[in-house]
């Protein structure tokens, strides 16, 4: 894992202090941050910080179900929208979110959705309370989610269950 001597916001203040730019510290982030950007979250941490590996021990899905956790009940059928960077978000009524994980600042974008599915999450992470509090079906803790859904595919997201399916 990387490690920083200064933290980012004192390299800012440094360089607002001084006016002068350090484009070998520059390039080195960028370096850092395609680094990082490569890396898969784990489906489970704790607080503490402890990382849960493990399956799901599920025999009730259908054949051909993506396993996940159920997190905000009911079931949709919708296209998917394969997105990884909110800035890249291109949703129309209806479509179904799938994604690594939400924040905050991805909150916008769920009054126009019908469900979410998450690679990451759980009971209360950020993805899973929206989902609740605006009525969507969602699963969460969906492992390479984004890979093994198409953009523009048609699922169907059961948040009662905790799967999805490729129609």
């Amino acid at each position: 894992m990387k490690t920083f001597i200064i933290s980012p916001f004192e390299e800012l203040h440094e360089t607002v202090r001084t006016n002068t730019v350090d484009y070998e510290m520059i390039g080195k982030r960028k370096d850092d941050y395609k680094w990082y950007d490569k890396l898969t979250p784990p489906r489970v941490i704790t607080s503490d910080g402890e990382i849960i590996t493990g399956k799901y021990k599920r025999e009730d899905l259908p054949a051909e179900a993506i396993v996940g956790l159920a997190v905000s009940s009911g079931v949709i059928e919708g296209r998917a929208r394969v997105i990884l960077n909110m800035e890249e978000a291109d949703l129309e009524e209806g479509d179904i979110l799938v994604t690594a994980f939400t924040d905050p600042g991805w909150t916008t974008l769920f009054v126009s959705l019908k469900g979410l599915v998450t690679e990451v999450g759980g009971l209360m992470t950020h993805g899973a309370v929206i989902a609740r509090e605006y009525g969507l079906p969602a699963v969460v803790g969906v492992e390479n989610a984004t890979r093994l859904i198409k953009d523009g595919q048609r699922i169907r997201v059961n948040g009662t269950e905790g799967y999805v399916e490729i129609l």
